[in-house]
């Protein structure tokens, strides 16, 4: 069977560059091993939301009493939240299923590998094997949780984040180790839910990615929360016990042993670039990313790569903005490349990160003099009046031009409020700009101008 495109992995990057393929008039098919939508939509991004939301209900409930409200005893139905979230991804994954039939485009299910003469050999489940022939081929599949060679995962004592969303019972302690943006939202929702919850972080600061502020601000408030958490300390070894999990971790003043019911790894992610076929064509690899050029196309003409197979930030966002940007260009359509100097990060724990841009650190470390703003939420009307007063909003501007280099928020909702700055450096709005744009009253928003103010000497209310 021929196609003009043919999507191997239907993930935010795959299902997305299908549609947009489609739309542009192009004959197109998508193949997936497991279920549309990828881990993004049945084990990542969407499930993991639904989760964390009850876990913030719960969170709301416990504190009714500080918003004037009495409510009785409450407890968390663990098997009845896991199954809600689980549900949340499953209506998802269906609405991608309409999607498919809406724009006409073939869903393929099976293992899929390249062969020679832009063909693609797909292994059904049943082990029959056929090949569809495509003048392009994306591959967008994706990544799986990295796995330590001393932290084997056996999925059920030391668990990767696909577990981690389905355990059948709420375990009473657990051992996170990685601190990134998965790490710490798991970490959130199991204390959450009444776990005791260690992490552990081998660099100095937790969200290492992140600016140094928002890093240490997160760390004051989990530990406040009650979370145990420890920096510049390494798992050395975990094996199994008495009472589950015995750890073994490396720290300044030697080793620690703790015990732990569930051991998550979340060390990271590894792009799943085995056994499809790239050593057979000759696709270019470097330190296990396919390689690809500023419009995707790998070293061999007519395949294309995107998404977290390749060396770009591992974001759902990123990989659908890829895989549009991959296809109007097949397409011959003028595209502009994608700019990954502005691409927001956010993660979901509570309070939430968000940032774009450079950090304090990065900024100064290429030579830029700075005018930095920071604006508390605890000085903000709309944050005191919803309880939420932890956090702040960090604004980085070029001294000379008023050039916009960064922001970095932690706070309630502050992963909608990121968008403004994404769209402010896209246009190359300046701080002057932003400080004289008014801002609605009372609004979590309006900390963006007044930590612009905070830059400029300008504050009103501080």
């Amino acid at each position: 069977m021929n196609f003009d495109l043919i999507v191997l992995g239907s993930g935010p990057g795959g299902y997305v560059a299908a549609i947009r393929a489609a739309q542009l008039g192009m004959k197109v098919a998508i193949v997936e091993k497991e279920s549309l939508g990828g881990v993004c939509l049945n084990w990542g991004c969407i499930p993991t939301k639904a989760l964390l939301k009850s876990a913030q209900v719960f969170e709301y409930i416990n504190h009714a009493a500080d918003y004037g409200i009495t409510v009785g005893k409450s407890s968390p139905d663990f098997a009845k939240v896991i199954t809600r979230s689980r549900g949340v991804a499953n209506g998802m994954s269906k609405g991608i299923q309409f999607l498919m039939k809406k724009n006409k485009i073939e869903v393929i299910l099976g293992i899929g590998k390249l062969k020679r003469g832009k063909a693609l050999e797909v292994t059904a489940a049943d082990g029959s094997k056929k090949d569809y022939l495509a003048k392009n081929i994306i591959l967008a599949t994706g990544s799986r949780s990295r796995e330590l060679p001393n932290l084997k995962q056996d999925g059920k004592n030391v668990i990767g984040y696909r577990e981690a969303m389905t355990l059948e019972k709420m375990p009473k302690s657990m051992i996170i180790i990685g601190t990134g943006a998965i790490g710490v939202e798991f970490a959130y929702f199991y204390h959450s839910m009444g776990c005791e919850v260690t992490l552990v972080e081998f660099l100095p600061n937790i969200m290492p990615r992140e600016d140094v502020d928002v890093s240490k601000e997160l760390e004051k408030i989990y530990k406040k929360k009650g979370l145990s958490i420890m920096t510049n300390a390494s798992v050395e070894k975990v094996t199994l016990g008495k009472n589950g999990c015995d750890v073994e971790i490396k720290t300044a003043a030697g080793i620690e042993k703790k015990s732990a019911d569930i051991v998550l790894s979340a060390v990271g992610i590894q792009a799943n670039i085995e056994n499809i076929g790239l050593e057979d064509l000759g696709v270019k690899t470097e330190k296990g990313k396919i390689v690809v050029d500023g419009y995707y196309q790998t070293s061999v003409p007519g395949i294309y790569a995107i998404g977290d197979v390749i060396d770009t930030p591992a974001l759902a966002h990123v990989a659908s903005a890829e895989g549009i940007t991959c296809v109007e260009k097949i397409a011959g359509m003028h595209v502009e490349t994608i700019d990954y100097s502005n691409i927001p990060g956010c993660t979901y724990c509570s309070p939430e990160i968000a940032s774009v841009g450079m950090t304090e650190k990065e900024a100064k470390e290429k030579g830029y003099e700075l005018k930095v703003g920071k604006f508390p939420f605890s000085a903000s009307g709309k944050a005191s009046a919803a309880g939420a007063k932890d956090g702040f909003v960090k604004m980085i501007y070029d001294a000379k031009y008023g050039e916009l280099l960064g922001a970095h928020m932690i706070g309630m909702n502050v992963t909608e409020m990121i968008a403004e700055i994404v769209l402010a450096k896209k246009l190359e709005t300046t701080g002057h700009e932003i400080l004289k744009a008014i801002h609605p009253h009372p609004t979590m928003s309006e900390a963006v101008m007044e930590a612009t103010a905070v830059a400029y000497g300008e504050v009103i209310h501080l």
